[in-house]
């Protein structure tokens, strides 16, 4: 007897090809057949009507926090997701000793956005150091599957400590590195990250970013050695020339070390036409050489939320409104008090009083918002006011305690006809969607439901097999997850059920489920039905399960 069989689904195995009526059964957390079953089975799930697919895998989180007290990772399940990459962007919770807890999770705060109390309620409870103890800590707990990277950051702190963020390391430091990169591989890691534009709490540079080229090729020829690891890379995306002038260092990295390499994110913007096609023009020329540098897409455009109770990466451009949000709360709404601070913030945004900057966002919310402004443009409502636009910003936070939400919807993708064909392209790998980061901020799911419901529903840049493929099979390879990504006997059962004609993110919502009763903004899905997860049923009708059968991906 079976454990599960799907029956009558229309089974998309995840290589491309045009999908089959087929059932598929699973033992074990295996598949063991997809074809004609008749044999019975301890549950069947009725797949009529829906598709069955290979379960779709995220290759941009950050959930390394929060897989310590969330192990079904929420929301990657609800759209589809039974496989999550997190430890990007040069940062991992391991290796990391005691002492440098407190410099890492500033970090975390900084680039990544998460709230205080995504930390404090389980900083007691980091009993390890090393990546083998991190593995353990979160495995026991895992309704997905995660296949962690290793930050540079991390691994440069452990070595070097404080100088680690001062200077270039010393041949003995680079062996070191090394020997620390390789225990981590041994130990779950499933390659390296890095960044070159990130900056820490107080606003200086990560400690990836004082390595010499010398350092980053020594650690990757471990990745090599190692059977090929993946090195994922943040560039400097803000300028196509630079990134440019990066995917060539990839190029000759992955070509003198045989390993795969990763940089996100690429952007289509109206501001810069020219830089996503230059880009991609450039990874096709160093593919065609043989090397492998892959380029990260979103699907989706971002949707940015900010209130003055918190730095916010929005601001990021603007030093002063920088300072003044670093400050404790207290110091800050002291800070927004006086008149002089305010005009020296104002001045900050340019001589369009931040028109260009704020006039397009819309008042979200929070708790204290004033109803008459909730939906509305604030550009408008500043022109009521007889204020300035940054001016708005600044006197409607501080009359209503700082707790009024400001939106910029659709930022970076703005023209789905032009970002269909970037994504249908073989060399663009989808990805980025940063799950686990920007917590109160940034919507960051939806890319599966987005790519069924614009890109083969609407456009038609895809074929529905074809979609399934780019999350599934492709990212798997990429990565070298060998037994994921496809229905095939043998393999993982990590499966999704879903239905072609519905598939898509929601808008966002709030929930209060970070400890603390910390606020963040999630997208769910609709049109998922089933997942299951080394063939448990970890989703279904719209509700997570009790099953706890996710695992590290060594």
């Amino acid at each position: 007897m079976y454990d599960i069989v799907i029956r009558n689904g229309l089974v998309v195995d995840g290589e491309g090809q045009a999908g089959v009526r087929a059932d598929v059964a699973i033992q074990d957390g295996k598949i063991v057949v997809v074809g004609a079953v008749s044999g019975e089975a301890r549950r069947t799930i009725d797949a009529t009507g829906r598709i069955v697919a290979p379960g779709f895998i995220d290759p941009h989180t950050h959930f390394d926090a929060q897989l310590l007290w969330d192990g079904q990772a929420r929301p990657a399940l609800e759209h589809g997701v039974t496989s999550v990459i997190p430890g990007n962007c040069s940062l991992s919770l391991a290796p990391l000793r005691a002492a440098d807890r407190a410099t890492v999770v500033g970090m975390f705060q900084q680039i990544e956005e998460m709230p205080a109390e995504a930390f404090a309620e389980r900083f007691a409870k980091w009993t390890w150091e090393d990546f083998a103890g991190y593995c353990a800590a979160i495995e026991p707990d895992l309704a997905i599957n995660v296949a962690p990277l290793v930050g540079h950051s991390v691994i440069r702190l452990w070595v070097m400590g404080a100088e680690s963020q001062q200077r270039a390391a010393t041949p003995v430091e680079i062996g070191a590195m090394r020997d620390l990169l390789r225990q981590c591989l041994r130990d779950g890691a499933i390659g390296l990250s890095t960044s070159f534009i990130d900056v820490d709490a107080g606003g200086r540079p990560v400690p990836s970013r004082f390595a010499q080229f010398d350092e980053l090729d020594a650690l990757c020829q471990v990745l090599g050695e190692n059977g090929g690891r993946m090195l994922q890379v943040v560039p400097e995306f803000y300028d196509a020339d630079i990134t440019i002038a990066r995917i060539d260092q990839l190029a000759e990295l992955s070509l003198k070390h045989a390993i795969p390499t990763t940089f996100s994110p690429v952007f289509d913007s109206n501001a810069t036409p020219t830089s996503a096609p230059r880009i991609l023009d450039r990874v096709a020329e160093q593919f065609a050489r043989g090397a492998r540098v892959w380029p990260q897409m979103q699907t989706r455009p971002i949707d940015i939320s900010f209130s003055l109770l918190n730095p916010s990466l929005f601001l990021a451009r603007l030093p002063r409104w920088v300072r003044v949000l670093r400050q404790p709360l207290a110091q800050r709404r002291a800070a927004l008090e006086d008149g002089e601070t305010r005009r020296t913030m104002i001045a900050d945004c340019g001589p369009d009083g931040g028109e260009a900057m704020f006039g397009g966002l819309v008042v979200r919310g929070g708790d204290k918002a004033p109803k008459a402004y909730v939906g509305r443009r604030l550009g408008d409502i500043a022109r009521e006011r007889g204020e300035g636009a940054a001016e708005a910003v600044l006197n409607i936070s501080r009359e209503n305690d700082l707790d009024v939400a400001f939106l910029a919807a659709n930022g970076g993708h703005h023209d789905t006809a032009r970002i269909g064909p970037m994504l249908a392209n073989p060399l663009v790998h989808i990805g980025a969607s940063d799950g686990g980061a920007h917590l109160a901020s940034f919507s960051t799911y939806g890319d599966t439901g987005y790519l069924f419901s614009e890109f083969v529903r609407k456009s038609g840049d895809f074929t529905l097999e074809q979609a399934v493929k780019k999350i599934t099979a492709d990212t798997a390879d990429i990565w070298g997850l060998k037994d994921r990504g496809r229905l095939k006997a043998g393999l993982a059962a990590d499966i999704v059920v879903f239905d072609a004609d519905t598939i898509a993110r929601l808008e966002e919502r709030p929930v209060f489920d970070l400890p603390g009763d910390g606020m963040r903004y999630i997208r769910s899905a609709t049109g998922v039905d089933v997942v299951l997860v080394n063939g448990a049923v970890a989703y279904a009708n719209g509700a997570y399960t009790d099953a706890r059968s996710g695992a590290i991906c060594r």
